[in-house]
């Protein structure tokens, strides 16, 4: 820690004898020359202005260099420029923008180039999180499956992991505050551990992304962005509670941000409680019941040629684990078996700004606490404790012609240890370290991408129980390396046609469970082998993706195919070991493949009427053609919604109404049976009342309106026969001032 303060004292006193620019000018409508009141954007560095009522803007304390801006406004086409500043020059921009009935392109953060969606040679979907509440998710686990090619393995409504084209748990890599985010991510009853308050958006890489992230990526990451800190000279606050009928169950959150010209702050709690859900048979699945408390906070400095920004996590999450469907009731206390798990997350980011070229230092410390009661409410049967320290040091090299090129280090240092009566693996120490380089090169209509990457692992554990006995797990020494690239191009064929094709490599070492586990595994009923000859699991992934858009409509289509090598899973053994199934741990070659397709329409002058559409499918099946488990089912997505954003007082006015078919899903593994379709229907409506001062939001919708009785073929719950949740209203009001 020591070193970054220095690196903080040293990197201020640079940013005090660099030459400091300007940019200004005003922004006004293309057509009739009316002033917008639009968002000007640096991405590099993380700085930007609205407006004012008049289209005058200002920005000032630019470094040297050559930077991207992006100007956006709703209901008008998003621009990305290029513009360069030296020697305390002001730069005067007056922009027109163009009215588009195309939605407003956001700038990606988790490639590393931070280009606009459009300028990517790497596709990624975007969630807004705003956008997620108000259709209802319970959790944002629940959210995120509402994008193409995403979905959710669940235990009840509070335990989701994502999974990402039929890829889960260690193959999905998931980013919190910029930095990896480890919390025993491979236990089937593990969820993410994170709340959707204090966060902006979530993106998701689809495909293998080991190039940029390393191992754990081989199936896709799920970017997680932080809140902004409030404007230059604005201090904001808000409160929000969301109420949902069906486990009668609230969330609750309030933040309070402001800055000034270089310090900036802000802090988030909220508080989540639920009672057992209640399924379309009106049956309350037992244990399902859940509460959270979650707190966030950050400081940020920014000066001519440094940001620093230090933000800080901490959940407390109490989940039970259900069994069976007993008792019905509505209490929120919890009964055992339950989880009790405490997750911090501490990261600290320096962007230090040269001339024409930068650094990017992140540090990460993460704590996660995990404890499960199976009888008693003080002794914890079984207790984790993972304490994990991550950096990632990127270097943008200076521009050289048309080439953009990023070089950097990541790397971890992990240690495991047990502190209650059940192991469920060992105490281990991991390390690792990657080393990767890749560049970007931008012609008018092409842009192509490369990079390459090394990455070392080292996995050591200790000896478990008397080696005399069955259970005995021995000792563990692994090294684990794996070298990765990355190639693509996105080609612009006319002005409304876009291409992408992608070829990336992938690579996951395999985790402490699937080297070493030799016991019962109380969550899935199974008595788990682990083997300590696994090798890497190495993947290849083509990935062809064509985009069509104009002011009425766009369609795009994205289909993949992925080969994964050694692919680890678990096998039946018939045999029993105190009643209970034996699984092993082997590998075998394996492939996924399908894709998504979608359609988006909001024909002009309409505009405020839209129409989307979505289709996905996923194949997963091993060398001897037999399926993989848990893969999603097909579905077909339709949304109709209206959007109002003018008016004196009432603005961003919505209504929609959301059908999801899941198709029967038969293509099963060997231990899963087949799963039914299944339909749901929601509905949900919501405006803002704005004036000078207050805004006040309101939505309300309603999730499964028709009350369908089903159970997902992601759920844990199926081999019980458990439904998933029925109806629910729910009704959210959020004031800002």
């Amino acid at each position: 820690m020591k070193y970054f303060y220095f690196l903080l004292l040293g990197c201020i006193t640079i940013s005090t004898i660099n030459a400091q620019n300007i940019l200004s000018g005003k922004i006004t409508s293309l057509i009739n020359e009316d002033p917008l009141s639009a968002t000007i954007f640096f991405p590099k560095l993380e700085k930007g202005v609205v407006s004012d009522l008049d289209g005058s803007y200002s920005i000032n304390n630019i470094p040297n260099g050559t930077y991207t801006v992006v100007i956006s406004l709703l209901g008008y086409t998003t621009i990305s420029t290029r513009l360069s500043f030296d020697d305390n020059g002001t730069l005067v921009e007056n922009i027109r923008m163009q009215e588009s009935a195309i939605e407003m392109e956001e700038v990606i953060i988790s490639t590393p180039f931070h280009q606009l969606q459009r300028d990517n040679v790497m596709k990624v979907e975007r969630l807004n999180i705003n956008q997620m509440k108000s259709n209802g998710a319970i959790t944002l686990a629940d959210g995120i499956s509402s994008i193409a090619g995403v979905e959710s393995i669940s235990t009840g409504i509070a335990i989701g992991k994502p999974v990402i084209r039929g890829l889960s748990s260690n193959r999905v890599l998931t980013y919190a505050q910029g930095v990896r985010l480890e919390n025993q991510q491979f236990g089937d009853e593990h969820g993410l551990g994170i709340n959707d308050a204090g966060i902006e958006s979530v993106e998701v890489i689809k495909g293998p992304a080991s190039l940029l992230y390393g191992s754990d990526a081989l199936g896709g990451v799920l970017y997680i962005n932080p809140e902004k800190f409030a404007e230059i000279g604005k201090t904001k606050a808000d409160l929000s509670s969301t109420y949902y009928s069906n486990t009668l169950g609230t969330s609750n959150n309030f933040g309070i941000k402001t800055s000034g010209k270089k310090f900036k702050f802000l802090a988030r709690g909220a508080y989540v409680i639920h009672s057992d859900y209640e399924t379309g048979r009106k049956q309350r699945v037992t244990n399902t019941r859940f509460n959270e408390k979650d707190f966030k906070t950050g400081v940020g400095y920014q000066g001519l040629n440094l940001k620093s920004t230090l933000l800080y996590n901490y959940n407390r999450s109490n989940i039970g684990i259900p069994n069976e469907i007993g008792d019905q009731t509505t209490s929120k206390d919890l009964v055992t078996p339950f989880q009790e798990i405490d997750n911090h997350i501490l990261s600290l980011e320096n962007k230090i700004l040269l001339k024409n070229s930068s650094l990017n230092v992140k540090a990460g410390y993460l704590f996660n606490d995990r404890r499960e009661y199976e009888e008693s409410y003080t002794d914890p049967s079984l207790q984790l404790k993972l304490k994990t320290f991550n950096y990632d040091v990127k270097y943008d090299l200076p521009e050289f012609g048309r080439f953009e090129t990023i070089v950097g280090i990541q790397g971890m240092y992990q240690v495991n240890k047990n502190f209650g009566e059940e192991v469920l693996i060992p105490n281990a120490k991991t390390s690792d370290i990657g080393i990767m380089g890749t560049t970007h090169y931008h012609l008018q209509k092409i842009d192509l991408q490369a990079g390459l990457r090394f990455d070392h692992r080292n996995i050591n554990s200790e000896a478990v129980g008397n080696s005399m006995e069955f259970n005995f797990i021995e000792a563990l020494d692994r090294n684990f390396n794996s070298v990765n690239a990355a190639v693509g191009a996105k080609v612009d064929f006319l002005d409304n046609i876009m291409g992408r094709i992608n070829f990336a490599s992938g690579f996951r070492a395999p985790n402490l469970a699937e080297l070493t586990s030799n016991g019962i595994h109380e969550g899935t009923n199974r008595y788990e082998i682990g083997s300590a000859s696994l090798s890497n699991e190495k993947n290849y992934q083509v990935d062809l993706s064509v985009e069509f858009r104009n002011e009425h409509f766009e369609i795009s289509g994205n289909g993949f195919y992925n080969a994964i090598q050694d692919y680890i899973y678990l096998t039946p053994t018939n045999i029993f070991i105190d009643d209970t199934a034996v699984y092993n741990y082997i590998q075998d070659n394996a492939s996924l493949y399908g894709g998504e397709f979608g359609i988006h329409i909001h024909p002009h002058p309409l505009d405020w009427l839209h129409f989307e559409s979505s289709f996905e499918t996923v194949t997963g099946k091993l060398e001897d053609r037999s399926y993989l488990p848990l893969i999603p089912a097909n579905t077909i997505k339709n949304t109709f919604r209206i959007e109002f954003h003018e008016g004196e007082f009432l603005k961003e006015n919505f209504a929609f109404i959301r059908l999801e078919n899941t198709l029967e899903q038969n293509n099963t593994s060997q231990f899963e049976t087949v799963s039914p379709g299944y339909n749901l229907l929601s509905i949900g409506t919501g405006s803002t009342i704005d004036t000078d001062t207050v805004k006040l939001q309101l939505s309300f919708n309603v999730t499964n309106l028709t009350n369908e009785k089903y159970i997902s073929h992601l759920s844990r719950l199926k081999v019980d026969n458990t439904e998933n949740i029925g109806r629910s209203f729910n009704l959210s009001i959020k004031l800002s001032i």
